[in-house]
């Protein structure tokens, strides 16, 4: 089984390959121009070698460096290589590794990657590493929805390093001048008040509030919101929170459903009816805030170290918005995974590492991630990890995952535009639901 499906994965590489050559030179050419460069960093000196790729590309990245350099200065017979690759550029550049048989010995990926690569058969099975396998990783001391993200078919084949995933950050000093209360627990936990609440944030150069009837929608000094960071997770946010899901029981795209329509069309109605969020097109979120010019930013737990290090804004990190009738929040989890090619010997070394790095996941918390280790999450320091622990705690109360299949991404590159289309009033909501439900469908039955 393995073979074939290798075989099916090669096939399937190839026919990709043979569409990119299709495309006019010029275009490929500027793609190639446009690639980044990996950042590369090396740890140690010693013999017993790592190579080890993975996509954290901001200041989580940085920290996971920090930690590479700590472990090989406790380990001198290690060196490990380490390539940060955008997550775009990284998934690629894998699945061209594994047909070449050159794979890193170890990769840091998405949970809602691990269905797709271990359907491939070019991962390892990390059951036995498990302690309901013999090993030494304590499945009890992670979620059960965690621990469910590190499995495909029944099978092991992640190490969880965190839970990631959405929240807000706000402006304090825009809330104190609107009078509006700073407490996490003080959040609204419906659509109305939010919106309530983000009109009262949102001013024009007149001083004027978006609630004011002589607010000018034209000029803008201070936006209350913005919905252009990262539509795709904040709809499958609010998809839940109206009881909603992506697919169905049996298999069909939903998100046209009713819950999906409201969902989308009350992102759409904060920016063209109530006028509190700059439309998504040519707007960058987080300088917006970094100037001092959005309050509330939905946004992840990765933008600790960028609102504590690069802004001079006093900020505070709120639970994610709640528009629906229950809370819900998209998260995700960053993955270990090990090549199925690994031989007995490099498989040893790399588990040493991961020993050491879970051993460690506090120290990760200084990303603004969140530790996959429960131990770990209660041993965070309150002072110094607020953002960490409140955000953590809603991932465990009533996290939503991605949808596991095999073709998840290929059905996000089908919906991520038609949310953008429906944000910047390019297409009515139904229009833009409808056709991206008409063709993740299609990428769906393909996949079955």
């Amino acid at each position: 089984m393995v073979k074939r499906l290798s075989l099916m994965f090669t096939l399937a590489l190839f026919v990709a390959m043979m569409l990119v050559m299709s495309i006019p030179t010029s275009i490929v050419a500027q793609e190639a121009e446009a690639e980044p460069t990996p950042i590369v960093g090396e740890f140690g000196g010693g013999e017993t070698k790592i190579s080890y790729w993975n996509g954290l590309t901001g200041s989580d990245g940085v920290t996971m460096n920090e930690m590479l350099a700590q472990f090989a200065m406790e380990n001198p017979e290690f060196e490990v290589t380490s390539e940060i690759i955008p997550w775009n550029t990284l998934y690629a550049k894998l699945q061209a590794a594994f047909v070449a048989n050159q794979p890193p010995d170890l990769v840091l990926m998405h949970a809602s990657e691990v269905p797709q690569f271990a359907s491939f058969g070019v991962v390892m099975d990390l059951g036995p590493w498990y302690t309901s396998g013999g090993g030494w990783f304590d499945e009890t001391d992670i979620s059960e929805i965690t621990y469910s993200g590190m499995q495909y078919q029944g099978v092991t084949y992640g190490l969880p390093l965190d839970n990631h995933g959405r929240g807000l950050w706000i402006n304090t000093d825009m809330f104190d001048a609107a009078g509006i209360d700073t407490d996490p627990s003080t959040a609204p936990d419906n659509y109305e008040d939010w919106v309530s609440l983000l009109q009262a944030l949102t001013l024009d150069v007149n001083g004027n509030n978006a609630a004011d009837p002589d607010f000018d929608s034209e000029n803008v000094a201070q936006w209350g919101y913005v919905v252009g960071e990262w539509p795709r997770v904040n709809f499958l946010s609010a998809l839940a929170q109206h009881g909603g899901e992506m697919v169905s029981a049996d298999e069909q795209i939903t998100v046209n459903s009713d819950a999906g329509i409201a969902a989308l069309q009350q992102a759409v109605d904060l920016v063209y009816e109530y006028n509190v969020s700059p439309p998504p097109a040519g707007f960058d979120t987080w300088q917006g805030f970094a100037s001092g010019s959005v309050a509330v930013i939905p946004t992840g737990t990765w933008f600790r170290n960028f609102a504590v290090d690069q802004t001079d804004i006093n900020g505070m990190a709120w639970p994610q918005v709640q528009f629906g009738e229950q809370p819900g929040t998209w998260f995700g989890i960053h993955t270990f995974l090990l090549p199925a090619s690994s031989t007995p010997e490099k498989a040893a070394a790399v588990e040493t590492l991961l020993k050491w790095i879970s051993a460690n996941q506090v120290t990760w918390a200084g990303s603004g991630q969140v530790p996959a280790l429960l131990s770990a999450q209660a041993a965070l320091d309150p002072v110094n990890y607020p953002s960490n622990i409140l955000l953590g705690q809603t991932f465990s109360d009533y996290g939503v995952l991605d949808y596991q299949s095999t073709a998840v991404q290929e059905m996000y590159a089908a919906l991520d535009p038609e949310l953008d289309a429906a944000l910047n009033n390019l297409k009515s909501v139904e229009d833009a639901l409808n056709d991206a439900a008409e063709r993740m469908q299609q990428v769906l039955d393909r996949a079955m």
